[in-house]
């Protein structure tokens, strides 16, 4: 059974009480302090001090202070007026416990409103947090999203930069192609006019000087000029008809080169630009079974039976002027003994 403590002191002033409330050598730490508008408690083991308050106090302005063995209760009252005593009198047990239960349950409903507070208080935080967060996430996406915008601007603006130069470049190049054709044009009109005044005096001079070797001279002149005509023709055609030549070099536009180039490549197993290689070859010279018995060789390999069957007839068909008749039949199992199919 705790013990009563009534050694205490007060005093009062209209608006506050002071109470000074002794300690008896108990560790500050094992005191407990409950305190509502009606209801004062200490326990300190094993001292207890109750006080049922003379009038309501405000108790979340009151204050108390633990120290030097004492404890110092200023209690600000809710009305300013003098009190008679600090506790109230004529109070029974029953009139007690209400007012400790009435007060327990003041101080939970308290306890659960500041929990409560504490909580939306949180959330509120937390819903706060959230938006600045979301905020900061979308200021970044933006950013991100101009970022890209920009990158692909400056990207678009470097690919047109770049096809306006291939274009002009291109018109370069076809200027200049121009210009030697033009150029190849009028070295062949100058060596026509050349011709035909060299024969023109040799047809002079040989009515009077030697009647004998004129014919024979104005007519390799005129195959001279007919030769050099074709071949202007020819380079005039092979320009303009096979787009792929554009780029190439002159030693690549020789379909002996290209046919070599092909053999090399059937060789690393690259059939595929083996035959691309023939084909070109065979673009410009249409008169070479060699060509056309290769890319045979390639379709074999890939098992293009039909397209190997077609070149081995071109071939059959080339070669029937100049060699000895083999049927494509025989010349596909050939082949196929050949190359291990």
């Amino acid at each position: 059974m705790p013990l009563q403590v009534s050694d205490y002191s007060w005093q009062q002033t209209k608006t506050a009480v002071f109470l000074s409330l002794p300690l008896k050598g108990v560790c500050v730490r094992d005191t407990d302090v409950f305190c509502t508008e009606n209801y004062l408690k200490v326990n300190f083991p094993p001292f207890l001090f109750e006080a049922f308050l003379y009038a309501p106090i405000d108790d979340e302005s009151s204050k108390a202070k633990i120290g030097n063995d004492t404890v110092v209760f200023t209690l600000y009252k809710k009305e300013a007026a003098m009190w008679e005593t600090l506790s109230v009198t004529g109070v029974d047990k029953e009139m007690m416990q209400r007012i400790r239960e009435k007060s327990i349950l003041q101080a939970q409903e308290r306890a659960k409103e500041a929990t409560e507070a504490k909580a939306a208080a949180k959330r509120e935080d937390q819903k706060y947090a959230l938006s600045v967060m979301m905020k900061i996430e979308e200021e970044e996406r933006k950013k991100i999203e101009d970022m890209k915008e920009n990158e692909r601007i400056k990207a678009t603006k470097e690919l047109e930069a770049w096809k306006e130069y291939q274009r002009k470049a291109e018109e370069q190049k076809k200027i200049q192609k121009e210009e030697k054709l033009c150029q190849k044009e009028q070295q062949i009109k100058e060596e026509r006019k050349k011709l035909k005044y060299k024969t023109s005096t040799r047809n002079s001079a040989s009515r009077n000087l030697a009647p004998k070797e004129s014919p024979r001279k104005v007519a390799e002149a005129i195959d001279k000029e007919q030769w050099l005509h074709k071949q202007a023709e020819a380079r005039r055609a092979m320009n303009t008809d096979i787009p792929e030549l554009c780029d190439l070099k002159e030693e690549e536009k020789n379909p002996e080169w290209l046919k070599d180039k092909g053999n090399k490549l059937f060789a690393t197993e690259n059939y595929l630009a083996a035959i691309n290689a023939y084909n070109l070859a065979i673009r410009l010279n249409n008169k070479m079974p060699l060509l056309y018995l290769n890319r045979a060789a390639c379709h074999l390999k890939l098992k293009n039976l039909h397209k190997a069957i077609e070149d081995s007839s071109k071939a059959y068909r080339i070669m029937k002027r100049h060699l000895r008749l083999i049927h494509p039949t025989k010349l596909y199992k050939l082949m196929l003994r050949r190359f291990g199919m």
